[in-house]
């Protein structure tokens, strides 16, 4: 195990663990309140995966992109969108970070370059290609991070972006969590090609596979790609191994899966995981990692308070947010 005190500063180790038990934290809650009616339409949760999206949304500089898919409440909070702006949009308020009018599938804000999440399975491919595009365009230093499940591989989205982001030398990081079921189906009976990285070399892309359930090794991968992609190497492809814990959507009974397979990821858990080595390798204690996950459940229990006081959106908004009328 890599002795994480001879690489990192203490502060920066602790913010990741306070940041993967806040996706943690926010998305509980965010269950219950789904099962108390407070949250509509459908929610697709990212426990589980946790390590993946903090690990890699670190490797990033504050202005670059960030485009995701429908399981996108965690990409957003690790990007800087607040716990109550999230929680507000799920709870269809107009203090939530897309007014209201986009709920759990839908989030977005500009502000931090979340350019946001996309309920058309692989539809935010095209759209990282675009922002690639605007990047070189504009011939700025930045880099545009598309994420993405392994149900979207299949996809003719997927195919021609990674083509059009290799023949124009885009700077686009793809991130395929790959949790192993695309809704139902394992990707074995999805997939002649089983290793999803590999999918990457028919584009003369660069392309691994990474443990996504190790926030340290996800944020180390996801730094030298984006490094490379910098230099101009153009786009790269990583696929993060990872696995949700919870079912599909909050609609799906979840009867695809052995329960023996489900309780040998847990014992993977990725905050559990690194709660370990900090506490192994003398980087923090128990009374200081109790202190940071009672400040995060503090903080999601102030959002659910802003959610539920916060006013519905008006119908004359709904000009505001198209185009033309």
């Amino acid at each position: 195990m890599k002795d994480l005190q001879g690489f990192y500063e203490k502060d920066k180790l602790l913010n990741f663990y306070r940041q993967m038990y806040l996706l943690r934290n926010f998305e509980e809650v965010a269950a219950n309140m789904y099962l108390k009616g407070k949250i509509g339409g459908f929610t697709h949760l990212y426990i589980g995966q946790e390590a993946t999206g903090v690990g890699a949304i670190a490797a990033l500089f504050d202005k670059d992109y960030v485009v995701s898919a429908y399981r996108e409440h965690g990409h957003a909070l690790a990007k800087g969108i607040s716990a109550k702006a999230v929680m507000a949009e799920l709870f269809g308020k107009q203090t939530g970070c897309s007014g209201g009018m986009g709920g759990s599938m839908h989030l977005f804000d500009k502000n931090v370059n979340f350019m946001g999440g996309y309920a058309i399975v692989g539809g935010s491919i095209p759209i990282a290609v675009g922002i690639g595009f605007a990047i070189n365009y504009r011939e700025e230093e930045l880099v545009c991070a598309c994420f993405f499940g392994d149900g979207a591989i299949n996809e003719g989205a997927f195919n021609e972006g990674l083509n059009m982001a290799k023949l124009y030398n885009l700077p686009i990081l793809f991130i395929c969590e790959n949790n192993l079921y695309g809704m139902g189906t394992g990707v074995v009976r999805a997939s002649s090609v089983s290793e999803i990285y590999k999918r990457a070399c028919g584009f003369n892309m660069p392309s691994k596979a990474i443990n996504g359930m190790d926030v340290i090794e996800v944020y180390e991968e996801i730094l030298l790609a984006v490094k490379a992609i910098r230099r101009g190497g153009g786009p790269h492809f990583i696929e993060a191994r990872t696995y949700r814990f919870k079912p599909h959507s909050m609609a799906d009974p979840d009867r695809y899966r052995t329960i023996s397979e489900i309780e040998m990821w847990r014992e993977r858990d990725p905050i559990e995981y690194f709660s370990r080595r900090l506490t192994e390798q003398g980087i923090a204690d128990a009374d200081e990692l109790k202190q940071i996950k009672e400040s995060v459940e503090v903080e999601v229990q102030e959002a659910v308070e802003f959610a539920e006081q916060s006013p519905e959106p008006e119908w004359t908004h709904l000009k505001e947010l198209v185009y033309s009328e």
